[in-house]
């Protein structure tokens, strides 16, 4: 079973540390991080993703609670969360792969945003499997580089709010 957490914490060095290590101490697993500041300059979200069984994704939601930094703890799932990771990729091409690049960006709905002779680099905001579908899709291609953000999420809007 895979959860979101959504960590807000106070925005000071060493917090991150400290989360981390409570993951590592427990031996559970971080499939995602994303930390970033929020509205207010004195507070950070930690969008963490992590998987288990259902008395390990409670034991973490429970330990992040006592965490002296952190502020609150939210979690769901992802059936009631809309979720966005961000990947830039450079891939290498030449006139016989470069119409299918193209097609495939487009279709795909990613942007090539950076190019050079040889070379283009290409950038795609979507759920993380489509990430992953568009990362096998660029196997066939000689990838250069890879660099993605960790999963953002926020849960979905509900008219009670």
């Amino acid at each position: 079973m895979k959860k979101i957490y959504s960590v807000l914490v106070e925005n000071r060095s060493g917090v991150l540390c400290k989360v981390a290590g409570l993951f590592s101490r427990r031996c559970f697993n971080i499939d995602s991080l994303a930390v970033g500041e929020t509205d207010d300059p004195k507070t950070s979200c930690m969008t963490i993703v992590s998987s288990g069984d259902q008395r390990t994704v409670e034991q973490i939601e429970k330990q992040l609670n006592k965490k002296l930094d952190v502020i609150k703890v939210k979690t769901f799932d992802e059936a009631s969360s809309i979720s966005r990771e961000l990947m830039l990729i450079k891939v290498k091409y030449n006139k016989n792969n470069r119409r299918d690049i193209m097609e495939t960006c487009e279709i795909m709905k990613a942007d090539i945003v950076d190019m050079s002779k040889s070379m283009m680099m290409i950038q795609i905001c979507d759920v993380p499997e489509k990430i992953k579908l568009f990362i096998s899709m660029m196997q066939t291609i000689s990838i250069v580089e890879v660099a993605r953000t960790g999963t953002l999420a926020l849960p979905k809007c509900m008219e009670t709010e």
